[in-house]
């Protein structure tokens, strides 16, 4: 057993809050356990230039901590992004626009904002896992308004971690099993297997291509379990 009570392979309880804020185009905060991040949608009626007159949608993010996240004040990023968000906020537009058909949204731009309020491990997988429950809801307002004629998303989407510590393989990571993963995985899949993206690293000792199979296995377990609390939430499941 864990520090928490689950098994091995257990996700954290696993909490949406719909419309948790009044004006962006749709809001979710989104729990996993102790890690609090707040998804918002907002709607921008242009494209990137490289996409000006290409009939084609965009969607990026933007993502960060507040001050308060974590147990050390984290400080605000104000002049400029940290190495660590740019890359976690642009792996949240990479993996939302995998599994969403650009064309069907018209030039507009779809902005991803992910406030990460309280960390304890899992952020980028909470992040992608709220993110896409607030672009779902998002869609399903503008479908509603005839803004825009049909669903753009192509499948359900879900993010979570696993590592190896020893010889197990634990499912989603806390902060404190992830400071002791001798490997650490995250794994972005679709609810029908596929991948969409995948980071590991060897943290403390090489890993195998068995290691990684059995981490994927294991990860997809957790995806079905996420995209079927998504579904609930959003009154499709």
């Amino acid at each position: 057993m864990r520090s928490d009570g689950r098994n091995f392979d257990e996700i954290r309880p696993v909490k949406f809050n719909l419309d948790f804020l009044k004006n962006p185009l749709s809001s979710v905060l989104v729990e996993f356990g102790e890690t609090k991040v707040l998804c918002t949608v907002s709607l921008d009626e242009k494209v990137p230039p490289f996409l000006k007159g290409s009939g084609t949608g965009w969607i990026t993010a933007e993502y960060a901590f507040i001050p308060g996240a974590t147990s050390e004040r984290t400080s605000r990023e104000v002049l400029m992004r940290k190495g660590r968000s740019l890359e976690i906020q642009r792996l949240i537009g990479r993996v939302l626009r995998g599994v969403v058909n650009l064309t069907k949204l018209g030039e507009r731009t779809f902005w991803i904002d992910c406030e990460v309020l309280n960390a304890d491990g899992g952020t980028r997988t909470a992040s992608v896992t709220g993110a896409f429950v607030a672009l779902k809801w998002a869609i399903k307002k503008l479908l509603e308004k005839n803004l825009i004629s049909e669903d753009p998303i192509e499948e359900f989407l879900a993010g979570v971690s696993v590592g190896k510590i020893g010889q197990e393989y634990w499912l989603d990571l806390n902060f404190e099993e992830d400071t002791l993963a001798e490997v650490d995985a995250n794994f972005f899949m679709t609810e029908s297997g596929k991948i969409i993206e995948i980071q590991a690293t060897a943290e403390k000792l090489p890993f195998t291509w068995e290691d990684l199979e059995k981490m994927k296995e294991l990860a997809y377990k957790g995806i079905l379990s996420l995209i079927q609390k998504q579904k609930e939430v959003l009154n499709l499941g």
